[in-house]
């Protein structure tokens, strides 16, 4: 196993809202209905939950896998192209290869994770860690690393997650959290 650490980070989209059935439309709009005190407000409220769809593992996928070894300043980009047929190529030492959400969770967890101990991600450990686990359960498929634990070093078992957006924001202490780019 690699002390290397990897550098991960996804991509999402949400599903068209037309295409879920009647049970779930009413399922997702049933709080906008409520708290809408007019029409107004409820199209207004409407547009934002469709604009959202992504940021759910339940009404989205994962149409980007990003990785990236510190150390040997190698990685992958896994990526969906749905309708195309793009040949896997390696620029700067990034390898891009076109494959399914299965397919990623399944490289991702069977080929890359495995050969980690320490993760880093930006806010990880609050999106990506669990929308990777719940996608993965989605497909069957399971993950061999648990980058949800714990945001506290002493007790994550699995391995070592460092969320950069909880180191610093010392561990959401701070009342504005910051980007990358401020």
């Amino acid at each position: 196993m690699s002390t290397s650490k990897l550098i991960f980070d996804i991509e999402t989209v949400g599903a068209d809202f037309d295409s879920f059935d009647e049970t779930s439309q009413k399922s997702l709009t049933r709080w906008i209905k409520r708290e809408s005190e007019n029409d107004e407000e409820y199209r207004a409220a409407l547009k934002n939950l469709k604009e959202e769809l992504g940021f759910s593992p339940l009404t989205a996928e994962i149409v980007v896998i990003g990785t990236l070894d510190y150390e040997k300043n190698q990685g992958g980009i896994y990526f969906q192209a749905p309708g195309e047929n793009i040949g896997d190529f390696t620029e700067e030492g990034i390898k891009f290869k076109q494959m399914t959400e299965k397919e990623m969770l399944e490289h991702f967890w069977k080929e890359i994770a495995p050969k980690y101990q320490e993760f880093v991600s930006f806010n990880g450990r609050q999106f990506d860690g669990p929308f990777l686990m719940i996608r993965s359960a989605y497909h069957g498929i399971r993950p061999t690393k648990n980058l949800s634990e714990s945001r506290y070093f002493y007790q994550q078992r699995t391995c070592v997650h460092i969320d950069l957006a909880d180191q610093l924001s010392f561990q959401g202490n701070l009342r504005k959290r910051g980007s990358l780019h401020m």
